[in-house]
């Protein structure tokens, strides 16, 4: 896919950074990468959860970062080679990963927890008062009789 120049568009617009950098990136994928497997599931109306599969790695080797507008997952197996052991066949991965994700606005970390080599990461979609939708009340006003209109005749 050609890479696509939004320099003009940032002349013309103001507060659009963020999403251009979004339609930038969406031509450029993470490499295919696909390692660990995840889920991301809408567990209630403002709340949701990754979860993924990192067997293998225990609290200590796997990192969660949450920065504005962004969430990243780290895990980083250590060595540990038992004397004499000898694998003939690795088909378990030890290999490091990073995982990051694009959070909305006014998405929260909450929780993480790793429970069977799932990682569980709770999240919370927390809108401000300010911003949320509200009703104006519409006042009536009391009814009373129409207006004449007088108007002077001309002699």
């Amino acid at each position: 896919m050609r890479h696509v120049d939004f320099s003009p568009l940032y002349r013309s617009t103001v507060g659009f950074d963020r999403l251009f950098t979004m339609l930038d990136s969406l031509g450029q994928p993470d490499q295919g990468q696909t390692y660990p497997p995840y889920n991301i599931e809408r567990t209630g109306e403002n709340t949701y959860r990754i979860t993924m599969a990192v067997a293998g790695f225990d609290e200590t080797e796997i990192s969660i970062e949450a920065q504005a507008h962004a969430l990243t997952v780290k895990g980083e197996k250590s060595e540990d080679k038992a004397e004499g052991s000898e694998f003939l066949y690795r088909g378990i991965a030890k290999r490091a990963f990073e995982r990051r994700f694009q959070l909305a606005d006014h998405v929260e970390v909450t929780a993480a927890s790793l429970k069977n080599g799932l990682l569980h990461i709770d999240l919370l979609r927390s809108i401000p008062e300010a911003m949320k939708p509200r009703k104006i009340a519409i006042a009536a006003e009391p009814v009373s009789a129409p207006k004449a209109i007088e108007a002077q005749v001309a002699n």
